[in-house]
């Protein structure tokens, strides 16, 4: 049986390192201290269990993929999900990225035993942040 991998490395294309940094920071998602963050790559640690997002200049990132990017302001790759300890985690996160400069795309609201809201960073990278509310969790 084979190993399950040890590490997930999120890797997002940035048109400005220095704004995407300060965007992340001002949201509270700290800086890995293990990674340089200067003008090349810049590595925020996310959650419990230290899911690094590593922001990357749009050129840096097409070539280690070797493909075109996504133009995220017609369309979109994935879907971030942020998960959070409470409907006030949701509302305070959605607070920071207003004042960060992002988008709110879904404004919080209630979806059965969900609470949550959508964001887009300051590149147009879509996130969600949730509370799910174990006492509302249907059992089945």
């Amino acid at each position: 049986m084979s190993k399950m991998p040890k590490d997930l490395w999120i890797n997002l294309p940035v048109k400005d390192i220095r704004k995407s940094k300060a965007f992340f920071t001002e949201i509270g998602f700290p800086l890995n201290p293990n990674c340089p963050n200067d003008d090349e790559v810049v590595s925020l640690l996310i959650g419990e269990q230290n899911v690094a997002v590593m922001l990357f200049p749009e050129a840096t990132l097409r070539s280690f993929a070797g493909s075109d990017l996504t133009d995220t302001s017609k369309s979109m790759e994935v879907l971030l999900s942020i998960g959070a300890n409470s409907k006030d985690e949701v509302d305070e996160l959605v607070k920071k990225v207003m004042q960060a400069g992002g988008t709110i795309y879904s404004e919080p609201k209630e979806d059965g035993w969900m609470y949550g809201a959508g964001f887009a960073d300051v590149d147009g990278h879509r996130w969600n942040v949730l509370y799910m509310d174990p006492g509302k969790i249907p059992q089945g």
